[in-house]
């Protein structure tokens, strides 16, 4: 393909509905008369958790239909297809969310031959690339595409580093990867069980001829020379790298076995199948999750589910699967279980790795020092057959965390706060690395940190990092009996180059919450009752990688027991929800006999899983006027049901669901000490 000769329709994601089901209805819109374009469309509009039942060519009749405008949700089943559309036009951070390479697929199968966009998210055009769906930022080429002019793909490729102009020549990475990378990643010994001690799994540092971050020398550790990537890349070039862990859950897994099948053939020969853990962390509770059983999707579920089961059993691959409510019953403590990227840091990451997952939270175990980031299906399906990771190296920013933490605030606040700035909003941490530092990280617990690295994704940036300490050694032999000794060579050097460094004074902090629609739509508690009336909420839900950890239930039981001691219950009509998030935390709350607290106020205890952060159990909202207030990670619309959801921390949503209304803990007690009952919180 020398020139792209677009034959079909434009469609305009616009902010009106009207202008939408303008152009479904065949109505053809220059630019200027689609208005304002919407900003921020997430993978979970472009594809609902739901849809993600389909890997193959269904896939193409759903492309947008979470698309939310002005309240409504204007494109329905087909509607691409049927209106004839090759080319999508949109705002700023086209993709952001997911990692899932649903979207791109979804896009493409449904006749979208390019995507323009003002920006893009960094996993959404990596993954467009891999299966050769192109993009661009350069809104020059509407009007010469309306003017049924066939644009030269070079001029398409402009700007785009030369390995995604060398993918997307060659039609994916699939081929290119057959073609180029074949013996590249080399073997090595696996690294270490978390059982012995443990070092990284490459001593010798390279030379280094300037200052450079942490992030940088383990990237450098873990490159693998190729003919078509530079040896001395810069920020802004595609490079590969050999993963210490690969890993891989069931909305992926059937894809990528789909089409590395299909590529070829079978049996495959997997690179350092060892290397490779598969998870079954998002379909546990899918027979009792609303989206799933309204629309009748179980049976796609299980199907999705059994083909990763197949795929594991035919490469002997190491797997961990939650548990049903059934079989958490008869567990006996020997089954090891969880989400994906939280199992990762309980388990297998250690300082110094590179881990690749295909979950846009992979960054988790940033928390540890290692370089963590996630990719799409075909990125995976590739690594799994040559061992080669594709990256486009990132530039740096240095988050200097300073001050002290007051009482009762979390890193998740900390999270929030950083997603409302300004620099934040307008992209400035899209792509980049997010180092955190300052005495307050130095303060923080892995658990915590972990939260930091973790909301990298909602952050727009490729992965965050927190250099190895002593609190990270202690982290390593106190959950893992993990020995390990930090080199000197695992930290940034003074004078490294960073793209920006913000600094955020953490003593003037207080709890927050993102108003629903975006994670970036954070304000101060106190803020809110300035300019709101009191928020009424049907659901409280505590959970996910995000707020599932040790420390977090510490926070729920904190304000629980509290709530328990003074006879104080979960009001009719609020519904509080508990979720471990994997089943290590479990058991830690047994043991510290925090149950006893969380049944005396009348939460729902749920077993480790995704849940309702992925719209896949119960915790998500069923009808569009429940209030939601929740840990989660993000709050895209329809991604936890079709309510409302406020984001706030482990803390607000425990003192929430005691309220029946958004509140701090601070508030609460506050409130209870002046005689004040909180609203719909009497005691039982």
């Amino acid at each position: 393909m020398n020139r792209l000769q677009i034959d079909g329709r434009i469609l305009f994601l616009a902010d009106c509905p009207r202008t939408i089901e303008r152009q479904l209805h065949g109505e053809a819109l220059t630019l200027e008369q689609a208005g304002a374009l919407r900003d921020d469309v997430s993978t979970d509009e472009i594809t609902p958790v739901p849809i993600l039942t389909h890997f193959d060519d269904k896939l193409g009749r759903f492309p947008y239909t979470g698309f939310r405008a002005g309240g409504a949700q204007p494109i329905g089943v087909d509607a691409i297809r049927q209106g004839g559309f090759a080319v999508t036009v949109a705002g700023n951070r086209y993709g952001k969310g997911s990692s899932r390479e649903h979207s791109p697929a979804a896009e493409k199968l449904a006749g979208i031959r390019l995507v323009i966009a003002r920006s893009f998210e960094r996993i959404y055009r990596q993954n467009a690339d891999n299966i050769g769906l192109l993009t661009s930022t350069d809104f020059g080429l509407i009007p010469r595409l309306l003017a049924g002019e066939a644009i030269a793909l070079e001029e398409l490729l402009a700007g785009r580093d030369a390995l995604a102009a060398q993918i997307l020549r060659e039609g994916g990475l699939l081929r290119f990867g057959q073609r180029h990378l074949r013996g590249l990643a080399g073997d090595r010994a696996p690294a270490a069980r978390t059982t012995q001690s443990a070092q990284t799994t490459q001593p010798t540092p390279p030379a280094a001829e300037r200052p450079r971050t942490l992030f940088e020398k383990i990237v450098a550790r873990h490159a693998i020379a190729t003919a078509v990537t530079p040896a001395d890349p810069a920020p802004g070039d595609g490079i590969f790298v050999r993963a210490d862990w690969r890993f891989i859950h069931e909305y992926y897994t059937g894809m990528a076995a789909h089409m590395l099948h299909a590529a070829l053939g079978r049996p495959l020969t997997l690179h350092a199948p060892e290397r490779v853990v598969v998870f079954e962390d998002h379909t546990s509770y899918v027979e009792q999750s609303p989206a799933h059983v309204r629309g009748g999707l179980v049976g796609n579920v299980m199907q999705m589910r059994d083909a990763q089961r197949r795929f594991v059993a035919d490469y002997a691959l190491r797997v961990h699967r939650t548990l049903t409510e059934d079989e958490a019953l008869r567990d006996d403590g020997s089954n090891v279980a969880g989400i994906s990227h939280a199992m990762m840091a309980e388990h297998y990451a250690l300082p110094g790795q590179l881990v690749v997952g295909t979950d846009s939270h992979t960054p988790h175990s940033g928390a540890l020092g290692c370089v963590a980031f996630g990719v799409g299906t075909t990125d995976m399906a590739n690594a799994f057959v040559t061992g080669a990771v594709r990256m486009t190296l990132p530039a740096s920013l240095r988050v200097v965390l300073d001050g002290a933490l007051p009482a009762g605030v979390t890193a998740k606040d900390v999270v929030l706060h950083l997603l409302a700035l300004p620099e934040i909003r307008s992209g400035a941490g899209v792509g980049k690395v997010f180092e955190f530092t300052g005495p307050v990280v130095s303060a923080l617990s892995t658990d915590e940190r972990a939260t930091l690295t973790n909301m990298c994704a909602e952050l727009g940036g490729f992965t965050g990092i927190v250099a190895p300490d002593a609190e990270t050694v202690r982290f390593l032999k106190a959950r893992r009996g993990v020995d390990f000794a930090i080199e000197p060579w695992m930290r940034s050097d003074e004078g490294a180059d960073y793209a920006a460094t913000i600094q955020v004074d953490c003593s003037g902090l207080s709890p927050m919450v993102a108003r629903p629609g975006d994670p970036g739509n954070g304000l101060a508690l106190s803020a809110l009752w300035e300019t709101h009336e009191p928020v009424r909420i049907d659901i409280a839900y505590g959970g996910s990688c995000t707020a599932g950890k040790r420390e977090d239930f510490d926070h729920y039981h904190a304000v629980l027991r509290w709530a328990a001691d003074r006879g104080l219950r979960v009001p009719a009509g609020v519904t509080l929800y508990l979720q471990f998030g994997t089943t290590a935390v479990r058991d830690y709350c047994i043991a510290q006999g925090y149950l006893d607290a969380f049944d005396a106020v009348g939460a729902k205890i749920l077993q480790p899983s995704c849940g309702a952060c992925a719209n896949c159990g119960p915790g998500s909202s069923t009808a569009p006027e429940q209030v939601t207030v929740s840990s989660i990670n993000r709050n895209f619309p329809g991604r936890s049901g079709p309510g409302q959801v406020w984001l706030a921390s482990p803390p607000t949503v425990a003192a929430s669901a005691i309220a029946g209304r958004l509140l701090s803990f601070d508030d609460l007690r506050a409130q209870w000490e002046r005689g004040d009952s909180p609203r719909a919180a009497a005691p039982a």
